[in-house]
């Protein structure tokens, strides 16, 4: 029987091992940490019983990826909120991104219009945006008039006629927060991209999480690859992969990387073509993260944000915008934007009876060893007055330090390298099969290939459908998983 051995645990090593398992080969996954999970783990990063998620928090991408449909939604308990996320402003008012598109349109006002404009027909041909979206790009899709309504739009928000789209500072700021999730300089069309696909998942899937904490889908995945006579190895930290007996792939053995690409520079006789293109591979900025365990509700001035497990602060279009362009210029805002969930208002399994868990990040530039705990508290209490009455304890994670629980997470960056229009494309390299290298039975399956950052496992899938195809076997996930 072959052997394949998966480097990182984290989902897409884990849908990689899920899916080499299930075709015959003999999988060990050998993981850094002593807890699977990679970029879904869950921890008491505070107190006892307040469960915060260690990276990843809500998960849109998973709910409507095609290896998690076909692996099995309901082997996890998702949550799907009836408001998605929510864009505070000062004064008590906010935008609202209902799962229900009409709700969202009808709380818009005068850009009830628009916003049907702008996400109607992407919501509409979803199926194509996720073909499009979940793959390398240099192949012909499968949905040609859903790839141009989408890269139109992309082209619009992705650019200085975003300004255009929308008439209220309500409407704005719900594109605004979502797009900004991609830390890059705004506007881009990078940032447009990504926000583009969540803001129509959300309307169509929702923003899902899961019960328990993210780590109930690293659960699912181990689960599975035992029944299918996996192995997991925790502990094991990898830094050298020439050391690695990972077998002979003469004999059809695989090694695949769920880590940076920096890694696969390790092997023995890597071409100089190949390792040149790896080091010209860019990290982008990174997450400065900060968990709170609070005495009670987070006090909002608009209720309706009480109702959404992702709140996304930093005021008005424009001052998002800065705060993101500060950070690419090698500097934090003094009012950063930041990406909150509060999941334990859907979720009682997160925190003790009366209170909740609470967690958020800022964009900081890479390596810094900025603590976000004041800056976060203050943008929250610019948006809910008292909050920082309810803390009752407090964990941050400066960029230096987010290696340390991911070895993939170069810098602090939480997306496997800088998501720009160019490593869109290129990522890591310009190839229609880029989970491929060089090296004989060596693949890549993180977020450094296509489709990039996102808890959807599709990375891990391409790089075992391409190493299967390359043995001679080709597979589709529905012969795996019989859906």
């Amino acid at each position: 029987m072959p052997r394949a051995t998966v480097i990182g645990s984290g989902p897409n090593g884990l849908a990689a091992a899920v899916s080499l398992a299930r075709a015959g080969y003999a999988v060990e996954v050998v993981e850094a940490e002593p807890t699977i999970g990679g970029g879904v783990r869950s921890a008491e990063s505070t107190l006892p019983g307040f469960v915060h998620d260690v990276c990843a928090a809500v998960h849109p991408a998973a709910y409507s990826s095609p290896f998690f449909r076909a692996f099995g939604r309901d082997r996890i308990d998702w949550i799907i909120p009836e408001a998605a996320y929510a864009h505070p402003l000062d004064g008590g008012r906010a935008g609202i991104a209902w799962h229900d598109l009409e709700r969202t349109a009808e709380g818009l006002g005068r850009d009830a219009r628009a916003w049907r404009a702008l996400l109607r027909p992407l919501a509409a041909r979803i199926e194509g945006v996720l073909d499009l979206t979940g793959s390398a790009l240099l192949r012909l899709p499968e949905d040609p008039i859903a790839t141009v309504r989408y890269g139109l739009r992309v082209l619009e928000q992705g650019s200085r006629m975003a300004r255009r789209t929308f008439r209220t500072e309500e409407a704005a700021g719900l594109v605004a927060g979502v797009v900004a999730h991609a830390n890059t300089a705004l506007p881009s069309a990078s940032g447009a991209a990504a926000g583009l696909l969540l803001m129509a998942q959300a309307h169509v899937g929702g923003w899902a999480f899961p019960r328990g904490g993210a780590q109930r889908i690293a659960d699912a995945l181990a689960e599975d690859l035992r029944a299918h006579s996996g192995t997991l190895r925790v502990h094991a930290p990898v830094r050298d992969l020439s050391a690695l007996d990972w077998g002979d792939p003469r004999a059809g053995d695989l090694l695949l990387l769920n880590t940076s690409p920096r890694l696969a520079l390790t092997l023995r006789d890597v071409p100089a073509g190949y390792a040149r293109a790896i080091r010209r591979y860019r990290y982008g900025a990174a997450a400065a993260k900060v968990d709170f365990a609070l005495d009670g509700p987070v006090p909002w001035t608009n209720a309706d944000v009480a109702l959404a497990p992702t709140v996304h602060l930093g005021g008005t279009r424009t001052e998002v915008w800065a705060s993101e362009n500060a950070v690419a210029r090698g500097r934090v805002s003094a009012r950063p934007y930041a990406l909150v969930v509060q999941p334990s208002i859907l979720d009682d399994t997160r925190a003790p009876a009366g209170k909740q868990s609470l967690w958020a990040y800022i964009h900081a530039p890479a390596d810094s060893e900025i603590d976000a705990t004041e800056l976060v508290t203050r943008q929250i209490e610019r948006f809910a007055p008292g909050f920082r009455d309810r803390i009752l304890a407090t964990h941050a994670v400066p960029p230096r330090d987010r290696v340390r629980l991911n070895p993939s997470e170069i810098g602090g960056d939480i997306f496997g390298g800088a998501f720009t229009l160019r490593q869109a494309v290129v990522r890591p390299v310009l190839s229609p099969t880029p989970w491929r290298t060089p090296m004989p039975g060596v693949y890549l399956a993180s977020a450094a290939t296509p489709p990039g950052p996102g808890v959807n496992g599709m990375a891990g899938w391409h790089a075992a459908r391409t190493a299967l195809a390359d043995a001679g076997h080709r597979v589709a996930l529905a012969d795996l998983f019989g859906s």
